[in-house]
């Protein structure tokens, strides 16, 4: 396991966007500022690292649940469905790797 900053609210520990209110605390930290990843680990290629859902963004990523980053299986292969972009054509995240852009090798 490693300790990383939260790529949501860029370690503040509070909600990026201030919907509720400016001290509101961030829903992907719960207000800490970091979270704990099991390695190994890569850049979320469904949010490119922002930790930010590219739609609708006001909400933290469904791929990493906001912290930028993915943990991965020791033996993968580029998705095939989504060729590792972590995203379906439709813009969604792909279903088939959970937008991490990689599957467990067979």
């Amino acid at each position: 396991m490693v300790l990383i900053k939260c790529a949501f609210c860029k370690g503040r520990g509070k909600d990026p966007f201030g919907i509720m209110s400016h001290l509101s605390t961030c829903y992907a930290c719960k207000g800490k500022g970091t979270l704990w990843v099991a390695k190994p680990t890569r850049a979320c290629p469904y949010c490119q690292g922002t930790g930010i859902s590219p739609i609708g963004a006001r909400n933290y990523c469904l791929a990493c649940r906001g912290r930028g980053v993915v943990s991965i299986p020791e033996s993968t292969e580029t998705c095939p469905y989504c060729g590792g972009t972590g995203r379906e054509p439709s813009g969604l995240y792909c279903i088939e790797c959970k937008g991490k852009g990689v599957v467990v090798k067979k």
